[in-house]
């Protein structure tokens, strides 16, 4: 599990049909198995060489994520997994990414940005004003909502150390809900 709050900014070194190496600016000791978000997806790391580590990328994640798009020389949101001694700052986040969706509006408001996402049904039934949304692994709170679209309001300091700071229109995301809603929804109907 992992919390939404990125720790580390990190650069994708190669990418293959079936693996990826990624060189963090900073993080924790990594080991092989250790869990580590990628853009919000749980990976598990098979290997570490100096400042690097790799992971094993299955066809599902490629297809289902914004991994499959990345290349040599782009930036990634990097967090190591929730342990009991860590702060828990965002929220609940298991790295199973939900859909993607797409930039659609950036409005400067004050000092803040507010970023509109296009998304799909399965994300927009569980999206509450003030809920969770994790965006490409980061932890946000949705301002707002329509049939087919969430906006979020993003602070300086999350675009300074994200990769939220690079955002265009029309660039494509990784989406999770929280959890508990989908658990509330099984209950629901189960009754």
């Amino acid at each position: 599990m992992f919390t939404g709050i990125v720790q580390s900014l990190g650069i994708v070194w190669e990418v293959t049909d079936q693996a990826m190496t990624f060189h963090p600016n900073s993080l924790g000791e990594l080991s092989n198995g250790d869990s580590v978000s990628v853009n919000g997806v749980c990976l598990t790391v098979k290997s570490v060489q100096g400042n690097s580590f790799s992971v094993d990328v299955m066809p599902e994640t490629l297809n289902r994520s914004n991994l499959g798009d990345l290349i040599s020389g782009d930036t990634v949101n990097l967090e190591e997994a929730l342990t009991l001694n860590t702060h828990l700052g965002g929220h609940f986040l298991q790295g199973h990414i939900d859909a993607w969706g797409e930039v659609s509006r950036i409005i400067l408001d004050g000092d803040a940005i507010l970023i509109t996402f296009s998304a799909p049904d399965v994300i927009i039934k569980y999206i509450v004003e003030k809920g969770f949304i994790a965006v490409d692994g980061v932890s946000l709170t949705v301002t707002g909502y329509s049939d087919d679209e969430l906006t979020v309001s993003v602070v300086q300091y999350t675009r300074d150390n994200t990769i939220i700071g690079d955002y265009k229109i029309g660039s494509k995301v990784n989406l999770e809900v929280d959890i508990l809603a989908k658990y509330i929804e099984k209950f629901l109907a189960s009754r």
